[in-house]
């Protein structure tokens, strides 16, 4: 059963909910996180006090609005546009992601929260 999240980074709020994996279920674990985002393109990412290897459906390339894992650096991340290493208007993380779960409703506020930006993800 998903579980439904809340994320506020900076001044933008979305709901979000997170899958059933066994990352999705540490993270939600490890609930209320709070970090200092980072901008990298159209992604947020910041470290969590979560470890976790690559599951067997991760991958690199995302849609608007996924939430992604990143094991190299025990990231959350969110992904809601190109980033540097995209090409073609393809959003791509840096390397393989799990797969977390999506964002709920409009994603585009997200362009506003600014690097260094307070992150805090909580249950709804």
């Amino acid at each position: 059963m998903a579980t439904k999240i809340k994320i506020t980074a900076g001044d933008v709020v979305v709901g979000a909910q997170l899958n059933d994996s066994p990352t999705a279920s540490s993270i939600v674990d490890a609930l209320p996180i709070e970090a200092a985002g980072q901008r990298w393109g159209g992604e947020i990412y910041f470290s969590i006090p979560v470890s976790a290897g690559l599951e067997s459906d991760s991958r690199a390339i995302l849609e608007a609005g996924e939430l992604g894992y990143w094991p190299s650096g025990n990231a959350f991340c969110i992904f809601f546009g190109p980033t540097p290493a995209s090409s073609g208007g393809e959003i791509r993380a840096a390397s393989a992601v799990n797969i977390l779960g999506k964002i709920d409703g409009d994603i585009s506020q997200l362009w506003d929260v600014p690097d260094g930006a307070k992150v805090i993800i909580e249950k709804a």
